[in-house]
């Protein structure tokens, strides 16, 4: 099977997943090109987050996909040509006149998302109160933000099948139970409220099992509600402050209307990175990100960055690994029974190691053998050998003794310095 074969059957044609350069690299990335099971760009080794590669609609379907068989069926459509569930996004435009010297001109201020409330002026508070680099402004920092987020946070592989890497029939199936419990237990999309006016009400038994309800009625189906109490007797169950008069906060339902957030604390316990589209998942009395949830629940194999529904997997380094994923991260080769170096945690095999990242000797000017001895000074490097390691004037043996360092130059006394330097 071809490079081109195995993007398009994991859902990355080369109309989509090509050309785009680096975000994050842009002086070493010519252009997007997907590793076929790493999720990653083969020429700078970044994600395809940095990439902006997945497109609104792409990100429209992996959204309706996670709400598909859930009770967020209202912000779903189904499309007519392929009957595939659509995310409909709440997209909030606002408009003000900006007085002028002639004519009153509009300002015209598109959200990318917004909150999908009936009252648009809680929907302009909830968004005024996210820090501004978050607000999903159209063409913003925000937005790029919102975008970027969606993709760690939410990533394709861990609800569909079709995206991950040869997954056998067994974990195909392990993998479509486990989506359809967090679906069950977990899944959530924050709701904003202005304190006071949400309901009160018991958790089902689900909510109960994952740390929700703790505080609430007793009673299954029992509500209350406290029109007269103040906001400021309200605090937000992260950062514990106290809410403000008439500020809007947001709620969510598997942790019971008892608990409420400031709209910039409804983030992952984990990663503290805001919840994108205020989409959770709640656990333990805990809110999570769709990605870290998962973490908590399987392990994630660092190589292809799914997650690992096999009984086989390998741990190294720390992490988790499909024992076919244990692989050099510059040329893919199988590591399994042989010497690999760390470099920037991740694994690579002895000889892209001494081609791609070895420090080179002062002395001779070869790559040093990462198991050989070397000394190291001032981010210089020799290979600790006579020959190698010695005054640049007289060529006197400097291991074990004293001596004077000049831009990667040796020297074992003042003398020989200043006569190599004269």
């Amino acid at each position: 099977m071809t490079l081109e074969n195995k993007v398009k059957k994991m859902g990355l044609g080369h109309e989509e997943g090509f050309g785009a350069p680096c975000l994050k690299c842009k002086e070493k990335c010519q252009g997007f090109e997907l590793h076929y099971w790493r999720k990653i760009c083969r020429n700078c080794k970044c994600g395809q987050e940095e990439h902006d590669i997945p497109s609104s609609s792409e990100e429209d379907r992996k959204v309706g996909k996670l709400f598909e068989d859930t009770k967020y069926t209202t912000l779903i459509a189904k499309l007519k040509n392929d009957g595939n569930p659509l995310y409909k996004r709440n997209v909030m435009i606002m408009t003000s006149p900006v007085p002028a010297k002639k004519n009153i001109t509009i300002d015209t201020v598109t959200y990318e998302w917004a909150p999908p409330v009936q009252n648009q002026t809680l929907a302009k508070q909830y968004m005024q109160m996210l820090p501004k680099e978050k607000q999903p402004v159209a063409g913003s920092e925000g937005a790029q933000y919102r975008k970027k987020q969606l993709a760690k946070q939410l990533p394709a592989h861990d609800q569909d099948p079709s995206k991950c890497h040869e997954l056998s029939p067994s974990e195909v199936r392990h993998m479509e139970q486990f989506v359809k419990k967090y679906k069950r237990e977990a899944l959530g999309v924050g709701d904003v409220k202005l304190p006071g006016d949400a309901e009160v009400r018991a958790p089902d038994v689900n909510n109960l099992k994952n740390g929700g309800g703790r505080g609430t009625s007793s009673a299954v189906g029992a509500m209350e509600k406290f029109p007269n109490q103040k906001a400021s007797q309200y605090s937000c169950y992260h950062c514990k402050m106290n809410m403000k008069e008439g500020d809007p906060a947001v709620y969510a339902e598997r942790a019971g209307y008892d608990k409420l957030w400031h709209p910039g604390c409804f983030v992952c316990c984990t990663c503290g990175e805001l919840l994108v589209d205020m989409i959770y998942f709640w656990k333990n009395g805990n809110l999570y990100c769709g990605r870290h949830y998962c973490d908590s629940e399987r392990p994630r194999c660092a190589g292809c960055d799914e997650l690992i529904f096999s009984n086989e997997y390998t741990l190294a380094e720390g992490q988790n690994w499909h024992l076919k994923h244990f692989c050099c991260f510059d040329c893919d080769c199988v590591l399994a029974g042989i010497t690999y170096i760390t470099v920037n945690d991740k694994p690579v095999c002895k000889s892209c190691y001494m081609k791609n990242h070895a420090v080179t000797c002062q002395g001779c000017h070869n790559a040093i053998d990462p198991e050989v001895q070397r000394v190291t000074y001032n981010n210089y490097n020799w290979h600790a050998k006579r020959e190698c390691f010695l005054c640049s004037c007289c060529s006197k043996c400097l291991i074990g003794q004293k001596f004077i360092s000049v831009e990667g130059m040796l020297f074992c006394s003042v003398g020989c310095k200043e006569k190599m330097m004269s």
